[in-house]
């Protein structure tokens, strides 16, 4: 897992490799547009790159701590409750924040959307609702800047690209009738990548039976997770991802705390201590948690932020476009009335 290669770029748009492709040309000697990829490289690495995630889960599951340990970094603290006279939300908010993180000659302008308040009540009949609002909210946005005459030359992306969601361990059981819900809602409308939290508190045995019983339930509501299958993926690509669904959901651990290394004093792991010893964050015997990250940082990354955008965004924008072309088509044989049933264009740009 640590040593796959990234995924290949997929085509742009709808161009067809096979049907048009032109005949090579071989070149008498030097042209320089090979370099074309060195000049792309230096004005992305100028310009950096947005990334959005999400984490959606029931409080207590450690999602800050688990984005703090994904990204290395104090980004941020929790929101559970610290005392128990501390009242408990009734609703399910949604909360941004932004930071700008650097990594060699990379600068990685990330946004972490926490959900304080889901499934933190006795009655969590739609609490999803606000979240995905959220999801679509930002595809509208975007959608709307787009179609704007005078748009900004680079529209800021608040658009979700990935949407970690946090599954309670419980020993012997799969799914939640909630936990189903959620997924089926989620996966319309982001990239999911779902984690069974705390998992140190299973034993080995538990978590393979977990896992596996999980996974049934993947394949019996026909809950669709990313990484996607397309066509025109290679067979190396196809590889990684048959790899990384073996291993969904991933468990893992995470940890604000360092400690000496058992054997070897003077490094410093990450991990939690306990009467039996250290556990490991990045020990794949402890957890999954490395696998997790290679697959989110290292092999997935780009292809995260491109499938938000080739699959998501255009299946939304197709949607409000052709409800806005509708619209205008009803209210021009109406004379200007609006026909009952049909969305107003604010309505369709809208996203309900």
């Amino acid at each position: 897992m640590a040593s796959v290669a990234p995924l290949s770029p997929r085509p742009a748009g709808s161009f067809s490799m096979e049907n048009e492709q032109a005949p090579s040309v071989p070149l008498a000697g030097y042209v320089g547009f090979q370099t074309i990829t060195d000049q792309i490289q230096k004005r992305m690495l100028q310009r950096g790159f947005e990334f959005n995630i999400m984490v959606v889960g029931q409080s207590g599951l450690g999602k800050s701590t688990f984005i703090n340990t994904l990204f290395n970094a104090s980004l941020l603290s929790s929101t559970g409750r610290t005392l128990p006279t501390t009242p408990i939300p009734q609703t399910t908010s949604v909360s941004t924040t932004t930071h700008t993180l650097t990594e060699g000659p990379v600068r990685l302008h990330l946004s972490i959307t926490d959900t304080p308040g889901f499934a933190d009540t006795i009655n969590n009949d739609r609490c999803w609702d606000p979240i995905v609002k959220y999801i679509k909210d930002q595809h509208s946005a975007f959608l709307r800047k787009e179609l704007t005459a005078q748009r900004e030359s680079r529209i800021r992306d608040t658009r979700i690209h990935c949407c970690l969601y946090f599954v309670k361990p419980r020993g012997g059981r799969g799914l939640s009738e909630l936990d189903v819900m959620v997924l089926k809602k989620l996966a319309d409308v982001v990239n999911v990548v779902p984690v069974i939290a705390k998992s140190d508190s299973l034993t080995l045995e538990e978590r393979a039976e977990v896992k596996e019983l999980i996974r049934s339930d993947f394949q019996k509501y026909s809950i669709n997770l990313y990484p996607y299958s397309v066509p025109y993926m290679t067979d190396d690509d196809s590889a990684i991802n048959h790899q990384i669904h073996s291993l969904i959901p991933f468990c893992v651990i995470g940890a604000s705390s360092s400690f000496p290394h058992p054997s070897h004093p003077q490094k410093l792991i990450r991990g939690r201590r306990t009467r039996w010893g250290v556990i490991d964050v990045e020990d794949e015997r402890h957890c999954e948690f490395v696998y997790l990250r290679n697959f989110l940082m290292v092999t997935h990354l780009y292809d995260l932020i491109d499938t938000t955008r080739e699959v998501h965004y255009e299946g939304f924008r197709a949607k409000q476009l052709l409800a806005l072309k509708e619209s205008s088509a009803g209210g021009g044989a109406g004379q200007g009335q609006q026909q009952p049933g049909r969305p107003s264009s604010r309505q369709a740009l809208g996203g309900y």
